[in-house]
């Protein structure tokens, strides 16, 4: 660009391209041309008929020298344009909008109170309603499994079913044997001031069978099992691999989320039954060594303690925290983003929720087993 003067009116020669490819270029030539301006007269032409190719960029460089004329105050004479061109810069505005300031209004504390409330409602509303269609798919995939149509296949079942539940065995084992001997042995050393050690046998047993162990079991398969659900599928949303399988045909609910729940439904009652001997053995190890409980007194103390209703009713929450956990956590798996900062968000809040409505229905089933005196 090259600017001169005379005794009548200053002159911008435009030449060259005038393209994204050129813009730092031009972008220096325009910051060199402010000075400049000072010796027109109020007066100056723009000559464009030296330009070669010009884009959208150019286009927006031009409209940025007019304004420097204007901010100067330059009256522009536009010289050698072509129908093009004319076309192009009348595409792109002259300045851009500043933006409006929105006043500031001052939240009520009843807005401030209850909006939350209400935006948490709505949210945990929506998350019901998905999650029962959630539950509704379980059975058009058993349905599809039987008949051996649909995008289902056991290879994939079996596959959960080792990563959830036959991997997760140690675990389990462990932290439920530990447990059981921290309960043991707090409970003979309470019963110990009314020298009956022995009822320690009837806590540990019922605690752990209708209590602890389904819940305890619940919670760590929350946190190993859902947080992973939700970080699989939340990954494959983040590489459009779900819209992928949309695309050829087939339903993402199928082939990722009804897998993972009907592994987790046959695996939690297994594992709790695993982590229901864990415990037990934990206690029957502490309470001969800390209590002198011999194993042979313990498992006939056992059997007069508890019968075949404690362990139904607590094998009979598993199925349905298995559920909770495969909904909430394929739930929160679908929302993830494009982000691995969305991704992480909504694993945390998959485990958060999955343990708080599995707590939560724990205690419905309390409330229900107590009414009718179960």
């Amino acid at each position: 660009m090259i600017f001169r003067t005379d005794a009548q009116s200053a002159t911008l020669v435009f030449e060259g391209d005038w393209t994204v490819h050129s813009a730092r270029s031009v972008y220096a030539e325009i910051d060199g041309i402010s000075p400049k301006l000072k010796e027109a007269q109020g007066h100056v032409v723009f000559d464009l008929s030296g330009l070669g190719l010009v884009d959208t960029a150019g286009a927006w460089m031009i409209r940025e020298v007019e304004a420097k004329c204007r901010d100067a105050g330059l009256e522009i004479d536009m010289q050698g344009m072509t129908a093009r061109l004319e076309e192009l810069i009348g595409a792109i505005p002259d300045r851009l909008r500043e933006p409006e300031p929105q006043p500031k209004r001052r939240r009520s504390f009843a807005e401030f109170v209850l909006e939350p409330i209400g935006i948490s409602s709505v949210a945990a509303w929506r998350d019901i309603y998905a999650g029962v269609g959630y539950f509704g798919a379980l059975f058009v995939g058993l349905g599809e499994l039987v008949m051996r149509r649909g995008g289902v296949n056991m290879a994939a079942i079996a596959s959960q079913i080792d990563n959830m539940g036959v991997r997760a065995v140690p675990i389990i084992a462990l932290m439920s044997f530990l447990v059981g001997a921290i309960i043991a042995q707090q409970g003979a050393f309470q019963l110990s001031y009314f020298g009956a050690e022995l009822f320690v046998v009837d806590l540990v047993g019922i605690l752990q069978l209708r209590e602890v162990g389904v819940l305890l079991t619940a919670i760590m398969i929350a946190g190993r099992s859902g947080s992973a659900i939700t970080a699989e599928i939340g990954a494959m949303r983040m590489r459009e691999e779900i819209d992928a399988l949309r695309v050829m045909g087939f339903d993402p609910i199928s082939v990722l989320v009804f897998p993972r729940m009907l592994a987790l439904l046959i695996s939690l009652p297994l594992l709790t039954i695993i982590a229901n001997f864990a415990a037990l053995t934990g206690a029957a190890v502490v309470v001969d060594l800390y209590a002198g409980i011999t194993l042979e007194t313990f498992l006939q103390r056992l059997q007069e303690a508890i019968n075949l209703a404690d362990l139904i009713s607590g094998l009979a929450k598993a199925p349905v925290m298995a559920l909770i956990i495969s909904i909430v956590a394929a739930l929160e798996g679908m929302k993830v983003g494009g982000s691995a900062e969305s991704l992480g968000q909504k694993v945390t809040a998959s485990v958060v929720k999955s343990i708080f409505v599995v707590i939560l229905a724990d205690g419905i089933f309390a409330i229900f087993y107590a009414a009718i005196d179960y």
